[in-house]
């Protein structure tokens, strides 16, 4: 750091980094450095391993070597086989000669560099800096790098920056910043005191400290204390500028209007007659305030009677502001309750639109199929027709006829094979397409039987003793069930009651699905009747049962109610109607019941 003075006799602290970058200048071996002011700015290049080592900012050379002023002259080891000047950074090749650190680099970027001493070929990694040759180096004698400005001063190359820190010829910037001038440190006490014109001064006025290039727009216009005329020039020929706002209200030759204006008075005149006019016209000015008197309690008496018919009809209002609160809080609900149903039709129509493509392409393949059957029929009966015509001639005819007709009964029989193939192939499409026109992906079962009395015979005759419901789903990837029903009851509700069950059955998506089955599922039989007293059970999967593991069959051992409803109570009640009745089988969805 480098110390100055101010104009008021503060010391001032310079850095050497930010004050000098003439400590990075180019200097000569042998002659005297030109004056800093005519030397370029050599600043220090970002990134130099010499950071690292210690050695400060700018006073290193950014290309060759060292220009200071030697004392004696350095011997010819010491100087840069490239560009002549003392080596800095020093760097020894294979051959054993010396360059500066910028100049190998400079030779290392052409193409297959040799070296300028004796031609043999460079290689980067077997160049190394020369450490002994670096410390001989910066322990030679030189002169001040401020000698131009008469600093006689030696001292090694290594303790220039510590001199020049507090050398009184060294060029630094004027210390307050704003001024572009460059001084001698011994200067800068004169230049802060008398040539600086940012330095500090005091206004003569306010005594305010401020730079000196402001103090002229200062007084000429915000100094509370510069002496400023009257602009009615009056006799008060020079006051504060703090003081004019004030002299405006009592100034003589100001120009004002009469205080009874708003009562309907138009005088205007100087400050000084006012007086002679307040007197004059005071029984004026009385009336004017007693015409305003009466006009205002006029208005008074309108306001109060306006204000009575509004206090009239306010309980209605504040009925009516109800009874729109109240209707608002309610559309609000229905609103609410609205987007609901739209999230949930949303969901279903997604749901629904992948379900109708692949009905579509389901009943596409079940109308090529259509087609095939009756072609085969078409054929079929074409051969019937050749065999009947056939066999009317072949009663006449020789033997060969009669091998044409086995050979016709040959192909008659493989075509009614292929045609029985497709009737089966039809008929499984006609089950899958039903299965999938009512199949249900929200984890609901709503299941229709009809025949119920009939069914109900088979199976107290034992011929179907349980029917199984339509495949249902907890999600279009999610769990596939099914319901089961004992129309004449199971195991202890044989004979009395009917026994409802549910199904686990194993589906297309099994392997990306959480296992055992955890859902809540809850059972019910539906009433018909205008009450609408389902009968309904529920129950949580026992995690241990097989009937909830992953089924390694079609379905897993149904699980459910044996004593689901008394068949008393079924059948006399209005849970049967038009001979049928209706099971319904929710699984509850919240918890995570779908492949993701």
């Amino acid at each position: 750091m480098s110390a100055g003075r101010s104009a008021d006799g503060r010391e001032v602290q310079i850095p050497l980094q930010q004050a000098a970058p003439s400590l990075a200048a180019p200097l000569s071996v042998a002659p005297p450095i030109a004056p800093s002011s005519h030397r370029p700015s050599n600043p220090w290049p970002p990134g130099d391993p010499a950071v690292s080592q210690g050695v400060p900012a700018g006073f290193l050379p950014l290309h060759g070597g060292f220009r200071d002023h030697f004392v004696g002259t350095p011997e010819n080891k010491y100087r840069c086989e490239d560009c002549g000047l003392v080596l800095c950074q020093p760097r020894q090749t294979e051959c054993g000669h010396r360059f500066c650190q910028s100049c190998i680099n400079s030779i290392l970027s052409r193409p297959n560099p040799v070296c300028p001493a004796d031609m043999e070929p460079l290689f980067k990694d077997k160049i190394f800096r020369d450490v002994c040759c670096r410390r001989e180096i910066m322990a030679l004698k030189v002169y001040c790098r401020s000698e131009a400005n008469g600093c006689q001063e030696q001292m090694s190359l290594q303790q220039i920056p510590d001199h020049l820190n507090v050398c009184p010829f060294f060029e630094v910037p004027c210390p307050l910043g704003k001024c572009k001038e460059r001084m001698m440190r011994k200067e800068i006490p004169d230049h802060l005191n008398w040539k600086c014109k940012h330095r500090e001064t005091t206004c003569d006025f306010c005594m305010t400290k401020m730079p000196l290039t402001d103090l002229q727009k200062h007084k000429e216009t915000v100094c509370p204390a510069f002496p400023v005329s009257c602009p009615n020039h009056c006799s008060f020929s020079s006051l504060p500028r703090s003081e004019l706002c004030s002299h405006q209200h009592d100034c003589p030759k100001a120009q004002v209007s009469c205080q009874f204006h708003r009562y309907g008075c138009t005088f205007k005149g100087l400050n000084q007659d006012m007086r002679q006019h307040e007197s004059t016209f005071a029984a004026e000015h009385l009336r004017m305030m007693a015409t305003r008197n009466s006009l205002l309690e006029n208005k008074v008496e309108d306001v109060k009677g306006e204000l009575l018919e509004r206090y009239k009809v306010l309980p209605a209002l504040s009925s009516r502001l109800s009874e729109l609160e109240n209707q608002n809080d309610e559309l609000r609900e229905k609103n609410r309750q609205m987007e609901q149903k739209l999230a949930t039709m949303q969901k279903l129509m997604s749901s629904h639109s992948e379900k109708l493509m692949e009905v579509e392409l389901e009943l596409r393949t079940l109308l090529q199929l259509r087609d095939e059957v009756d072609n085969l029929r078409g054929t079929l009966e074409n051969v019937r027709t050749r065999l009947n015509a056939l066999e009317q001639g072949g009663r006449s005819g020789t033997g060969s006829t009669t091998h044409t007709l086995a050979s016709l009964e040959t192909q008659l029989s493989r075509h009614d094979d292929m045609l029985s193939v497709h009737e089966i192939r039809l008929a499984d499409m006609d089950l899958r397409f039903q299965v999938l026109e009512t199949a249900s992906y929200n984890g609901t079962l709503i299941w229709k039987i009809r025949d119920y009395k009939r069914r109900k015979q088979e199976a107290v005759a034992a011929k179907t003793l349980s029917l199984y419901s339509q495949p249902f789903y907890t999600g279009y990837f999610g769990y596939k069930m099914c319901a089961r029903v004992y129309l004449n009851g199971d195991g202890m509700g044989k004979g009395t009651h009917l026994s409802l069950f549910f199904v686990v059955m194993r589906g297309e998506y099994d392997a990306l699905l959480p296992w055992p089955f955890k859902q809540k599922v809850t059972l019910m039989l539906m009433d018909q009747g205008p009450s609408r007293k389902h009968l309904g059970d529920a129950f949580k999967p026992d995690p241990n049962s097989s009937s909830f593991r992953r089924p390694q069959a079609e379905m897993n051992i149904a699980s459910g109610c044996p004593l689901f409803v008394s068949q008393s109570v079924l059948e006399t009640g209005s849970y049967i109607k038009d001979d049928t009745i209706f099971i319904k089988h929710t699984v509850d969805t919240k918890e995570n019941c779908s492949a993701q």
